[in-house]
């Protein structure tokens, strides 16, 4: 029966192969990949996210793609009772849920459920934003380490989003976040059937890839995708015009940086990030970690021989 069946989660840094990976589990088990990117849920948001082509999928099912309107803030928490509707949904098929993505926070999310929050207060978001712009995110860093130490403690000083949430939900409500978080939900009952895979490729070529990749996104017409964005109305507070690359084009057009400080800063927020994504696995119950790409046949049979040994 599909409920005794182990669900598989490929993760890694970005530009590390995931989606080629996925697909290529998926088509050996019978398979269909759910999302787990932050940033590539979101409708319109295209160039710089590397969103998987038709060819790319290779007739294999996606889930949770290309499917929230850029002006909503869409959380962790929304993710994570989509993507539990979403497993059940594929399994009740006879299908393998094949979760595939490098937002670490979402997939703890889905295993460990958070307490229910207040939505997003717009105007408390913006004001944020300005203050991290002008004075940086260490900055808000301090400011929660003012407010709620305990939260602030367990934040890198640069991971802006959570340390803004966690703001966020002090100035809405009076409270800490670090006391509430106790008050989780139950988690859904396939949480302790998911094992994960994360990529762990060389530093020095995968930061020579997101450098090639950054580039190759701003010659792709990424400029000129954020002035449609923005033109039809997505605010540049929104978290689809936060994410890397899109943020610093906002900047530009705003006339706060030059477009090739544009494109070299978001080279370095990618390679940034792409460190974080590391430090987060490290720190999370990984079944095994694949030394490579994911396009590399060595990785796939590896990926493959973990998957038909558990």
């Amino acid at each position: 029966m599909s409920e005794h069946k182990l669900i598989y989660a490929i993760s890694g840094p970005t530009t590390s192969g995931k989606t080629a990976l996925g697909v290529e589990l998926a088509l050996r088990v019978g398979g269909e990949i759910v999302n787990f990117d932050s940033v590539q849920i979101y409708q319109g948001i295209e160039i710089a996210t590397a969103k998987p082509t038709m060819e790319e999928r290779r007739g294999v099912p996606h889930h949770l793609l290309d499917y929230v309107d850029p002006n909503v803030n869409y959380t962790a928490a929304d993710w994570a009772r989509d993507a539990t509707e979403k497993i059940y949904e594929i399994e009740s098929r006879g299908k393998m849920p094949i979760l595939v993505g490098g937002t670490g926070f979402y997939l703890r999310t889905l295993m460990r459920p958070l307490f229910d929050a207040p939505s997003t207060d717009s105007t408390i978001r913006e004001r944020l934003r300005l203050i991290r712009e002008k004075r940086g995110p260490e900055f808000l860093h301090r400011l929660l380490t003012r407010f709620d130490p305990a939260a602030a403690s367990k934040l890198f000083e640069r991971d802006y989003v959570r340390v803004m949430r966690a703001l966020e939900y002090y100035f809405q409500t009076g409270e800490r976040f670090s006391e509430q978080q106790p008050n989780r939900a139950e988690p859904p009952e396939f949480a302790t059937r998911i094992r994960l895979l994360v990529l762990n490729p060389p530093r020095q070529v995968l930061y020579e890839k997101i450098n090639a990749r950054t580039e190759a996104h701003f010659a792709a017409g990424l400029v000129d995708e954020v002035k449609q964005l923005r033109a039809a109305g997505v605010n540049d507070s929104t978290n689809a015009l936060g994410a890397h690359a899109y943020r610093r084009v906002c900047e530009y057009l705003r006339g706060e940086r030059t477009l090739e400080s544009a494109i070299e800063q978001s080279k370095q927020d990618v390679r940034n990030y792409a460190k974080r994504q590391l430090t987060w696995f490290r720190k999370e119950d990984v079944g095994i970690w694949l030394d490579g790409f994911g396009d590399d046949p060595m990785i796939v049979e590896a990926a493959a021989g973990y998957v038909a040994s558990t």
